[in-house]
């Protein structure tokens, strides 16, 4: 910015207001972080103790899985299912990204973005 005002291809009075948006933008940056207030109600931070929960923090003790479940994870796969889809009983409640659509066609090889995500079916 600096360079075009000095080749005169940015007015002095653009420039200089573009500036003052800037350092007013970073000034509310800088001001908001300070503004952070520590309770000791609630002492926790996270990331401080990776390797523990907060007390309190909701705990999934069961992650049933019905039929549309894997109805939805089998999507664009054909029977006979490969024993490496095994995986799938032992899935959680964690991210996996096998079981949500992924890129666009031509990529699409399950079919997940073909209308209603409908199973493939063999020819």
């Amino acid at each position: 910015m600096l360079a075009m005002l000095r080749k005169g291809r940015m007015s002095p009075a653009l420039g200089g207001a573009v500036l003052l948006i800037l350092f007013a933008g970073l000034a509310a940056g800088a001001r908001s972080g300070v503004t952070a207030q520590y309770s000791p109600d609630d002492p926790f931070v996270a990331g401080v103790k990776p390797d523990r929960r907060p007390e309190g923090a909701p705990v999934v003790k069961e992650y049933p899985k019905d039929a549309a479940w894997y109805e939805r994870a089998l999507t664009g796969v054909v029977p006979p299912y490969p024993y490496s889809l095994r995986f799938l009983e032992d899935q959680g409640a964690w991210y996996t990204p096998f079981i949500h659509p992924g890129m666009l066609p031509p990529y699409d090889l399950r079919g997940w973005h073909r209308g209603g995500g409908t199973r493939a079916t063999k020819k």
